[in-house]
């Protein structure tokens, strides 16, 4: 069965468990955080957020195609600024897919499906494999930059594949296939061996990584 919901396409891929701070000064994501601010219970201030596969997120033509896996999203924090634009913090709670969009309110709508991840025991090789290669890709980059990640990683395998997703310094597709793995252990190897391409790439080539979606304030609108 699929739910309407508020949505908000974005040239990101949002994950659960992890926050997100978005500008929004566009008139229809605009009128998308009035509406949020009109729910009493903080709680239930919850939004969709799909990857733009192809188009824009700003102008009249928007996006041209959306990738149908998304995440629902808790609204957190509100900054109002005098000119009408908004700057939020939203946090990532669950994957859903897109069935579909309806643009013809004041903001876009989504018929969206629940998509619950597949419960799987995760093998403690894949996890110490993981953080030993997040750790080492954490050492290489700090003598070009600061730290991507603060504090120690998740101990949850669930959490911790969602985290290095994350974090990890991928173009948006690669990050969208993590998004779409069918449990923590694949993601946690994908991403494993992502972290490695990257490792091999800076041994090579001493600069910074090509995206840093994951430490840089997004303007999606």
């Amino acid at each position: 069965m699929t739910a309407p919901l508020p949505m908000f396409p974005l040239n990101a891929v949002l994950f659960p468990g992890v926050s997100v701070p978005l500008t929004v000064f566009e008139d229809r994501y605009r009128a998308l955080v009035h509406h949020l601010l009109r729910v009493d219970d903080p709680a239930d201030r919850i939004f969709g957020s799909v990857g733009i596969r192809e188009g824009y997120e700003v102008g009249d033509h928007g996006a041209q195609s959306l990738y149908r896996i998304g995440c629902r999203v808790q609204l957190t924090e509100v900054e109002a600024h005098p000119d009408g634009t908004f700057d939020i913090v939203a946090v990532g709670l669950e994957r859903i897919e897109l069935q579909r969009l309806d643009t013809t309110g004041t903001f876009p709508v989504g018929h969206v499906a629940e998509l619950p991840e597949a419960p799987a025991t995760v093998p403690e090789e894949i996890l110490e494999r993981a953080r030993a290669t997040f750790t080492a890709y954490r050492m290489a980059l700090t003598d070009i930059r600061s730290d991507p990640y603060t504090g120690a990683l998740p101990k949850d395998p669930g959490y911790l594949s969602w985290t290095l997703a994350a974090v990890a310094p991928l173009p948006m597709h690669e990050r969208q296939s993590l998004l779409e793995a069918e449990d923590p252990a694949t993601r946690l190897v994908m991403v494993t061996e992502l972290l490695r391409t990257e490792l091999r790439a800076m041994n090579v080539i001493r600069s910074l990584p090509a995206t840093e979606v994951a430490r840089t304030r997004w303007s999606p609108n």
